[in-house]
């Protein structure tokens, strides 16, 4: 059985300034396992952003290759990547794009809803996933009612809780303080592993590479750069 979740072939992203391509992405390849969580970094400007939005079907390469679960994101019509993009991907964005008349549970159930499977089952699970996330007394909060961080662990919930194939998180410790940035990653991490999914974690906070698999650095638009042995992995996170 293949136990590559992601593949990314020789991908390219280029925009077109002033008569002259401009490179976001340039000939960028690397895979992604079942049960692997893999941050990528690199400064404002490296392409890291772009990737992960064409990693989640939001945008097209311009060349090369993605393929997640097997499946070539570039053969696919837009209603085909819709519904990719609803069963096999799980994202979570800066700003998390919560409902604002739906409480927590009902917002990490939406996907389940949106997916034909919100059963029983399900919805206790959905429960539980955000008390693992320190919510047990918020389910029924609405967005509102809520911190930055605790909203943005909704958001992380309603990431996973459909089981994706692939689990992208754009700097998900962004509003949150530094202890509970350390346990929210580390929670996702664990949920990474357990449930064997490829997960992927764009993120500005070296710090929180201590909790990854593998750590890609890009720079220009390029991959410069793996950190595959956990002592490097550490050290990166503790900047030596």
């Amino acid at each position: 059985m293949n136990n590559v979740a992601l593949e990314v072939k020789d991908v390219v992203k280029s925009f077109m300034v002033d008569g002259a391509p401009i490179y976001a992405v340039d000939k960028v390849s690397f895979q992604v396992k079942n049960g692997e969580f893999v941050a990528l970094v690199g400064p404002s400007g490296s392409g890291k952003t772009t990737m992960l939005s064409m990693l989640a079907a939001l945008l097209s390469p311009t060349e090369g290759q993605i393929l997640i679960g097997g499946q070539d994101l570039s053969k696919m019509n837009e209603r085909q990547r819709v519904v990719l993009r609803r069963e096999r991907i799980g994202f979570t964005f800066q700003s998390n794009n919560l409902i604002p008349f739906l409480s927590a549970q009902e917002n990490v159930e939406l996907m389940l809803r949106l997916n034909g499977k919100l059963k029983h089952g399900e919805r206790i699970r959905a429960a539980e996933l955000l008390s693992r996330l320190g919510l047990g007394d918020r389910l029924t909060n609405l967005p509102a009612q809520m911190s930055g961080g605790q909203q943005q662990r909704v958001a992380i919930a309603r990431a996973l809780i459909h089981n994706p194939t692939l689990v992208l998180a754009d700097e998900p410790t962004a509003s949150l303080d530094t202890e509970r940035a350390f346990q929210v990653v580390q929670t996702f991490a664990a949920l990474i592993h357990e449930n064997n999914r490829a997960g992927i974690m764009v993120t500005h906070d070296l710090r929180m590479c201590q909790y990854v698999d593998r750590v890609i650095q890009m720079q220009d638009g390029k991959l410069v750069k793996v950190y595959e042995d956990k002592k490097d992995i550490m050290a990166l996170a503790k900047g030596e």
